[in-house]
């Protein structure tokens, strides 16, 4: 008989409910690891998968099990993994055809996990891997940040702001964040230079000569970034459309990568008008890269931010938390909560 575990499940796009319910645990191919889940944490992408947002990208089949984020004990190794072993404790982001964190186990190919830093709780190191992988991967991959360059990063009280704050200081940027008045003492002490009260200000009319943008509000905001961005400057964007660039190197077909390529031709016009270079950024979990963040995350530079933790069964008031966009830091999962 196919042993059981629980899992906040869909079973179509739009559903408003994830409904907690027994499912098989995961088989462990080649590669994977089995790791029993102590704590998960809510994304923005999982509130887009769930109404249905990344079928262009993304096609997943139903029932549907979310989350991406995890942290937790491997409990199962298969055949050539050569890294982890039964017993560790470790953390990372799932590969997007692989979701399934909100339950209590999940398989996961052993390229997309670190272990977790030892300096950190279950509920604190699953707050990581999607808004460190994210933030990493922007400033350092893309952008290239090096001391003394000027970065704006967007809504720096949200989950990926918290994190993109501390890796830019750390990279030696001055850094410019927006968020409203009741936040700006605490954004300071992540590491903000300068503070945009967003109720008060437009960013775009009060910077100039800006190295970089890490958007993640898209809209208007992305438009505006354009205007505060210096020629050879660069704008990546969470939340604004695939172009195709980036859909050509995700392996779309030619015609995703034509429609894209429509879709996005308002960011090519900025380009050219400002001589700046625009990136949609999907993050790619990498285990290497979060072993740079555990790093720094153990040499205590680097602090994961968390607002709220939820039980799994009380996972549709977590994802009600999230919608609302109060959330200061990360919304967690506890999944097992005898362990953290």
């Amino acid at each position: 008989m196919t042993q059981q575990m629980k899992a906040a499940v869909i079973n179509h796009y739009g559903q408003s409910i994830p409904k907690i319910t027994s499912v098989p645990i995961p088989q462990v191919g080649a590669g994977d690891i089995l790791v029993k889940i102590i704590a998960a944490s809510v994304n923005p992408i999982d509130l887009k998968t769930q109404a249905g947002q990344l079928k262009m990208l993304l096609h997943y089949q139903m029932p549907l099990i979310l989350g991406s984020d995890f942290a937790g004990i491997v409990v199962k190794v298969g055949k050539g993994v050569r890294h982890f072993q039964v017993g560790d404790q470790v953390y990372g982001r799932v590969p997007k055809d692989r979701i399934g964190t909100f339950a209590e186990y999940v398989a996961v190919d052993e390229t997309a996990v670190a272990m977790k830093p030892a300096n950190l709780t279950f509920a604190q190191a699953a707050a990581v891997p999607l808004v460190g992988l994210t933030s990493y991967q922007a400033l350092v991959d893309i952008m290239r940040i090096r001391p003394g360059d000027k970065v704006l990063i967007q809504a720096g009280s949200g989950g990926i702001g918290t994190v993109a704050i501390q890796l830019a200081k750390l990279k030696g940027a001055f850094v410019t964040t927006t968020t409203s008045a009741k936040n700006s003492d605490w954004v300071r002490q992540l590491g903000a230079d300068q503070i945009i009260d967003y109720h008060q200000e437009n960013f775009a009319e009060v910077l100039r000569d800006y190295d970089a943008v890490f958007d993640t509000l898209g809209g208007q905001a992305l438009a505006d970034a354009f205007r505060i961005v210096k020629p050879g400057g660069q704008v990546v964007s969470l939340s604004g459309m695939p172009d195709e660039r980036f859909a050509r190197a995700y392996g779309l077909p030619r015609w995703k990568q034509w429609l894209f390529r429509l879709a996005a031709r308002k960011f090519h016009r900025l380009e050219n008008q400002t001589g700046a270079r625009y990136h949609f950024l999907f993050m790619t979990p990498s285990g290497r890269e979060l072993t740079e963040l555990t790093s720094l995350i153990e040499q205590g530079k680097l602090h994961p931010v968390i607002d709220r933790q939820f039980s799994l069964t009380d996972i549709q008031a977590a994802f009600e938390y999230s919608r609302s966009h109060r959330a200061k830091g990360k919304i967690v999962i506890e999944v097992d909560t005898s362990k953290n």
